[in-house]
């Protein structure tokens, strides 16, 4: 779908900051968190008015009460305000409070009827919208949402990366999966795509680390959840940080170029590039002789009626092409996600092979 996305913030500074608690508790914790971040040079205030929590009997927000104090926060200090909405009743109720900008969570993004609802309930309706990615890391699901609301009128869009669930053990609370966001900015690099680091994190120690590496990839902003008692915050305390903690992070990141004018990196990032594209050139060149290797395996697969995938076979490949990858410098992490796409292909291969019917001629 062809769209025509116009900036949610004008003149763009970089980075783009987005403070304030995960929770509106009280008008206290609002008031006194918004007093402190006044002179943070922020572009939006935010806090979490409805929570959709993982289970009940927690903490699910303070409801409209929240929209009242998020009001005297723009009255008293000037900060634009920025809510999560869910629901037709969340955005009349927003819009009715004087909100300058929503967004919708990865709880909504993931079901397309609610993000209908929402559209639908903003059709007409000229405000800016934030989407998150959705809990899991389906590129086609964020694409929808924001397509939906594009039909209904919302031209100033953007995105917000929180990183996507897994099961098991990882530093992450949301594994970041960059190579999502990326691709969906690649498609519509109109949109401003912001990280909102304390989400992927789970803890405030790797909110530096992950702010600086969207930086690194061009982010245009970020979103850190700040509240002026983080350990006794009522949700997700751990990823929360002071207005001065938030200032800390801010003040040591450093903010990347996109291009240079200078001519010797001009130059020498040309060679370097031509380089690259040598060698994957070679790759793919390399990559279609496997295959046809594949194929010829299939040809003698089928005529002894053999499987297409055998086990023992791909683990003394992993195993090994791990092992010379990791000799060589490169994790084995994305030994294993390469090795693993060629071994889907060569079984691609194989399997239309073993399903082709002989004609027979008469």
């Amino acid at each position: 779908m062809e769209m025509n996305i116009k900036p949610v913030f004008e003149n763009l500074k970089r980075p783009v900051l987005i403070a304030g608690p995960c929770s509106a508790e009280t008008e206290e914790q609002v008031m006194r968190t918004a007093e402190q971040l006044a002179d943070k040079n922020i572009d939006l205030f935010r806090a979490g008015i409805w929570k959709p929590r993982t289970r009940p009997n927690s903490f699910e927000g303070i409801g409209r009460d929240g929209l009242r104090w998020l009001k005297q926060v723009k009255e008293t200090y000037g900060l634009k305000t920025t809510v999560e909405v869910a629901n037709t009743q969340h955005v009349f109720e927003s819009l009715k409070a004087g909100v300058d900008v929503l967004w919708i969570g990865a709880r909504t993004t993931v079901n397309p009827f609610s993000v209908q609802e929402v559209a639908d309930a903003l059709e007409g309706i000229d405000i800016p919208v934030l989407v998150k990615n959705p809990i899991n890391p389906d590129l086609s699901l964020w694409i929808g949402a924001i397509e939906r609301l594009y039909k209904a009128g919302i031209s100033r869009l953007g995105i917000i990366h929180r990183g996507f669930s897994t099961y098991g053990k990882s530093v992450y609370r949301n594994i970041p999966r960059w190579e999502i966001a990326l691709e969906l900015k690649r498609r519509y690099p109109e949109l401003q795509l912001i990280v909102d680091a304390s989400h992927i994190c789970g803890n405030r120690t790797l909110l530096k680390d992950i702010s600086q590496q969207a930086l690194d990839l061009n982010y245009d902003g970020l979103m850190l959840e700040t509240h002026i008692d983080p350990d006794n915050a009522w949700s997700d305390a751990a990823q929360q940080v002071t207005p001065t903690g938030f200032q800390d992070i801010v003040d040591r990141l450093i903010i990347r170029e996109l291009k240079s004018s200078s001519k010797e990196y001009q130059e020498n990032i040309h060679e370097l590039r031509n380089q690259i594209d040598n060698i994957d050139r070679e790759i793919m060149h390399l990559l279609s002789d496997r295959m046809k290797l594949s194929e010829a395996i299939g040809n003698y697969k089928k005529l002894n009626n053999i499987s297409i995938y055998q086990p023992d076979r791909w683990n003394e490949i992993i195993e090994t092409v791990v092992k010379k990858g990791e000799d060589q410098g490169l994790s084995g992490d994305f030994i294993r996600k390469v090795f693993t796409a060629i071994h889907e292909e060569s079984i691609n291969h194989q399997a239309r092979i073993m399903n082709e019917t002989i004609e027979v001629k008469s």
